[in-house]
């Protein structure tokens, strides 16, 4: 089990880690956790956000930040064909933001060249449900490193995200420790452009610790 209150050191990569953000449906948090996770690795790494998603929200997002420097370059693709680990080879980390859909050609093409997939979903029952019919029928062929994060969570009520994870862990299906609180604050983040570990405000420090702890774990991951 990770220690989530020490700060493992960011491992050193030989080689360009690309990561995709992934849920078949949308709502679930997939954007708002590309961004920050990008935001994140990009203080230790060369990093490079690709929105490859139609509804463009990780671009409108990046657009609201009127020059503000994220630490991390950005990228829309729509051109799927020839997606290769080359293309890429510049950067430590590739974050892509995926469409909210399982049969997509973005998915066909990219998941190839992954090595890490992210996969955000609420603890309700019925997005769990659907979660983990992806993971069985699409993430565990493909045989990518990958684990599920808890978003959305009701910070008064814990006790659903307790029992999502045990869920998970019974079908076999690893699940970060860390989960990601509902809190408004990720919102005004979004509408000034900015990840939460870059928004001013006290309010904003808790909520980009859960970023932070989630980065922490997928540094023991990648170690």
């Amino acid at each position: 089990m990770v220690d989530l209150m020490t700060v493992p050191v960011p491992p050193k990569l030989t080689t360009t880690k690309i990561t995709i953000v992934l849920n078949g449906k949308g709502g679930v948090g997939k954007t708002t956790t590309a961004v920050n996770l990008a935001a994140i690795f990009a203080e230790h790494h060369r990093v490079l956000l690709v929105d490859a998603d139609p509804q463009g929200s990780a671009s409108w997002w990046i657009k609201q930040s009127e020059g503000h420097n994220l630490g991390f370059e950005t990228k829309v693709l729509t051109d799927f064909t020839g997606v290769s680990r080359k293309q890429w080879s510049d950067y430590d980390i590739v974050v892509v933001d995926m469409p909210p859909a399982l049969d997509s050609i973005a998915l066909a093409a990219i998941m190839p060249v992954a090595d890490y997939l992210v996969l955000p979903t609420p603890p309700a029952p019925m997005d769990l449900a659907a979660l983990i019919r992806t993971v069985r029928q699409v993430v565990i062929p493909s045989q990518i490193a990958h684990r599920v994060l808890l978003t959305k969570v009701n910070s008064r009520g814990l006790k659903e995200a307790q029992e999502a994870q045990q869920t998970l862990l019974q079908c076999q299906i690893p699940v970060y420790y860390t989960v990601i609180r509902n809190l408004k604050i990720h919102e005004r983040a979004a509408m000034a452009g900015l990840p939460i570990s870059q928004y001013k405000g006290q309010a904003a420090a808790p909520a980009a610790a859960d970023y932070r702890c989630v980065v922490n774990e997928i540094w023991t991951d990648w170690s």
